[in-house]
């Protein structure tokens, strides 16, 4: 039976024509393999597969995805999160595919991340995993809340313009969390191996997602917040200014500081799709 792979332009650009026509005719791809997103089984000659390149500085990493789960595309990682990958998936008996690794949900990991490309320097960003209940139904969702004031490059003011910077960027103001937030296309969040890696935002000039937030070494995230995500295909993101949020070690106390962060105007989401492009 045919093997039922999926090598998109991206991809193929990547690894060569060769390369791509030889995984397209079964040499090199798996015939069974670990979804680099859902972590379940997978078979290439049974169903639609993703490849799904993961490039950091100087190595490039190869992972095999259910294509209802994930594109197939080139994400671009640091060269730590691809070695970690490495040996992440090598200590992982049966899994295929090599991606990076994942964080505890519900506590929040503070990442040094580039806000936005107008910031020069980084901030430190808090983000916080959780599930979040609109009209009756749980939605995965990612809270960042910086640990500092962010200001505009080249300004002389020390306002605060991390809200405002993310505006710009298609988020929205949020007073209160009654529905869930449009999809802002171009953004996306990447979950892989089981884990958290990034939220990723269009390139410049056109090209391929790149990293807005990453974490040092990957976010575990609860088994029901990945499923939820996997369900829903996208995960909610809300940011709020230093200060508004806080660490919050349950749930019901986060969702009450995001509805706090709303009602004070200090709030904005969007829906981003799952390592969506």
């Amino acid at each position: 039976m045919p093997r039922m792979l999926d090598v998109s332009d991206a991809v193929r650009a990547e690894i060569g024509d060769e390369e791509a026509d030889r995984l397209l005719a079964g040499e090199n791809a798996p015939g069974s393999y670990d979804c680099t997103s859902c972590r379940t089984p997978g078979d290439c000659e049974q169903e639609r597969t993703s490849t799904v390149l993961f490039v950091g500085d100087e190595t490039a990493v190869l992972a095999f995805a259910h294509a209802t789960c994930l594109p197939s595309q080139v994400v671009q990682v640091t060269e730590e999160q691809l070695r970690g990958a490495v040996r992440s998936i090598s200590a992982d008996a049966g899994a295929v595919g090599r991606v990076p690794e994942q964080a505890q949900p519900q506590q929040t990991a503070p990442e040094r991340a580039a806000p936005q490309k107008a910031v020069p320097e980084q901030a430190v960003l808090g983000v916080t995993s959780g599930l979040v209940l609109i009209a009756g139904e749980l939605h995965p969702a990612l809270v960042v809340e910086p640990t500092a004031p962010i200001v505009r490059p080249g300004s002389l003011s020390a306002d605060d313009e991390f809200l405002p910077l993310l505006v710009e960027q298609g988020f929205l103001p949020v007073t209160e969390i009654a529905s869930v937030p449009p999809v802002l296309h171009g953004w996306s969040v990447l979950l892989a191996v089981g884990r958290l890696h990034a939220v990723l935002q269009p390139g410049s000039g056109g090209g391929g997602p790149v990293a807005w937030w990453q974490a040092h070494q990957p976010l575990q995230v609860t088994d029901g917040w990945r499923a939820a995500a996997n369900k829903h295909q996208q995960v909610l993101m809300f940011a709020a200014p230093a200060g508004s949020i806080g660490r919050q070690p349950r749930e019901d106390l986060l969702r009450g500081a995001l509805d706090k962060a709303a009602a004070g105007g200090r709030l904005v989401a969007a829906a981003l799709p799952l390592a969506g492009t």
